[in-house]
C-alpha cells in the first residue's frame, strides 16, 4: 500500500517536529501546518510543504488535503500549559476542542481515513492509582485535560459513524530533543521542566521553582513519567503505520512505566551540566497531581513499541545538547 501524504498539524512545535522527522526518516511524505502561535518555521525541514495558519481554517485546511493528496492526519495543534488553561478556559477549549472539530470535520469530509490525535495523561486528573491504565476514570482536573478528553470523545465518535480510524496517543511527561540535533524544545515561554532546568544550566534563566514540597511523595516533590520526545513520536509512526495495515482504532498511553521526582530530576541536570544552578521553593500550582506514570503495557503490545531513551540522564543530556545549539545560534544572529 502507498504511503499517502501526511498533514502533520503543529508541526512547528516541538513533538510536531519531530514527528516530521521521523515520518521523513521512514520514507513518508509529510505537509506541516503551524500558526507559529508557540512553533518555530526554522525547525521544519525546507522541503516539507509548510502552510501557515489555523486548523480552523477550513478553506486552508481543505486546500491543503487538495494539492497535497493528503491520505492521513498527525494532530499537535493546540495550547498546552496547565496553569494557563486553569486562568484561560475558554481559550483552551477554542483553541483545543473546538479547532479540533473543525480539523476532524474536514478530514471527514475529506475522505481521510486515518488520524493520530495527540491526547495527555491529564485525562486522568488526580489518578487513585499509580501506574494508571488506559481503562482507569478519567476525571481531568483542569481545562487542558477536558479539552483534550473531548476532543477523544469527538474522535470515538466519528469512527462509529464514518470511516475514520484513529488513534489517541495519551502522553506523559515529554523531554528531550533530537539525538542529532534537527530540532528541540523552541517554545516561548516554555513550563516544562526539563526545558526550564536546562535553560536555568546554560544562564537563560536566573532559576528553576519548584513547586509544592509537600506532597505526599518520598522526597515531598511531584513526581512524573518523563519520556523522550523521540520514543514519543516513534510510537505515532507505529500507530499510523497500524491504522494503515487494517487495525482499529486504539487509545494507547506513551509513557515509560517509572517515574522520577522534581528534586531527581534537577540533580540530574546539575549531574549532567557539571555546574550548580539556583533553585527556589514555591507553593504548588492549580491543577498539578502529586504523581502521574503510565502503564504503557497497550502500547507495547498493540504497537510493537520499544523505547531506546529510557534514561533520566540521556533524556537530560539530549535537552542541554539543544540548549547550547539555540545558544549558539543566537550568538551567530546576535554578535
Amino acid at each position: 500500500m502507498s504511503k499517502l501524504p501526511v498533514l502533520v498539524t503543529g508541526g512547528a512545535g516541538y513533538i510536531g517536529s519531530h514527528a516530521v522527522l521521523a515520518l521523513r526518516d521512514a520514507g513518508w511524505k509529510v505537509a506541516v501546518i503551524d500558526d507559529l502561535s508557540n512553533g518555530n518555521r526554522a525547525v521544519v525541514p525546507d522541503d516539507v510543504p509548510f502552510f501557515e495558519g489555523n486548523v480552523a481554517d477550513r478553506a486552508l485546511v481543505e486546500r491543503i488535503f487538495r494539492e497535497q493528496q493528503i491520505g492521513a492526519v498527525m494532530h499537535f495543534a493546540g495550547s498546552i500549559v496547565v496553569p494557563e488553561s486553569v486562568e484561560k478556559p475558554l481559550e483552551y477549549y477554542a483553541n483545543n476542542t473546538l479547532a479540533s472539530h473543525a480539523l476532524i470535520s474536514a478530514a471527514a469530509a475529506a475522505g481521510i481515513r486515518h488520524f493520530v490525535f495527540s491526547s495527555t495523561a491529564a485525562v486522568y486528573g488526580a489518578p487513585e492509582r499509580v501506574p494508571v491504565d488506559e481503562n482507569d476514570d478519567k476525571q481531568p482536573i483542569n481545562p487542558y485535560g477536558w479539552s483534550k478528553l473531548m476532543t477523544e470523545r469527538m474522535l470515538a465518535d466519528a469512527s462509529a459513524a464514518s470511516p475514520i480510524h484513529y488513534a489517541a496517543l495519551r502522553y506523559f511527561n515529554v523531554s528531550g530533543a533530537d539525538p542529532e540535533g534537527r530540532s528541540g524544545q523552541i517554545g516561548k515561554g516554555s513550563t516544562h521542566l526539563i526545558k526550564v532546568a536546562v535553560e536555568a544550566a546554560v544562564g537563560k534563566r536566573e532559576q528553576v521553582a519548584i513547586y509544592g514540597t509537600d506532597y505526599p511523595t518520598p522526597d515531598g516533590t511531584g513526581i512524573r513519567d518523563y519520556i523522550h520526545v523521540t520514543d514519543l513520536v516513534a510510537a505515532h509512526r507505529l500507530a499510523l503505520a497500524r491504522l494503515r495495515a487494517g487495525g482499529g482504532s486504539l487509545v494507547a498511553n506513551c509513557g515509560y512505566g517509572h517515574g522520577s521526582s522534581v528534586l531527581e530530576l534537577i540533580d540530574s541536570v546539575k549531574r549532567v551540566h557539571g555546574k550548580a544552578f539556583e533553585v527556589r521553593l514555591a507553593a504548588r500550582r492549580p491543577g498539578d497531581p502529586a504523581a502521574v506514570i503510565a502503564d504503557c503495557a497497550l502500547a507495547r503490545r498493540e504497537l510493537a513499541w520499544t523505547p531506546h531513551h529510557d534514561d533520566l540522564d540521556t533524556i537530560v543530556s539530549n535537552a542541554l545538547s539543544w540548549e547550547r545549539i539555540l545558544a549558539a545560534r543566537n550568538s551567530i544572529t546576535n554578535p
